[in-house]
């Protein structure tokens, strides 16, 4: 992991970020007007969950870092204005989520994401 060439985007706080407490250093990450798109079973490809902005994105983070459970950022590949990267968490009771991201970047931070997510029932 690394900082991409002519950003400031650095993986290893995207890893702190989104195996940390609170969604804090993950949100610091994402331009004001950041979009990020949700793929699950709920809300698929064709509908899927549109959050615009840092307060939308925010609250989804508040609510994640409020459940019991883990976060590991388990692979990130960095390129010029483009990252990747997997993701997994478990619940306290053992149930497991596994998500998938594309990113963009501007200036150094998210400006859109696509995240595709699936989950133990």
């Amino acid at each position: 992991m690394g900082t991409a060439t002519g950003s400031t985007f650095d993986a290893e706080t995207l890893r702190r970020g989104i195996e940390g407490n609170t969604g804090n250093t993950l949100l610091a990450l994402y331009t004001d007007d950041a979009e990020i798109r949700i793929i699950d079973r709920n809300t698929q490809p064709s509908n899927p969950k549109i959050l615009h902005g840092r307060p939308a994105i925010a609250e989804m983070l508040d609510d994640i870092y409020s459940r019991d459970m883990t976060h590991k950022l388990e692979q990130c590949i960095v390129q010029g204005d483009h990252a990747a990267y997997s993701e997994s968490c478990e619940y306290e009771d053992g149930v497991r989520v596994v998500a998938e991201s594309m990113i963009t970047l501007r200036d150094g931070k998210i400006a859109e994401q696509i995240m595709i997510q699936a989950w133990d029932e």
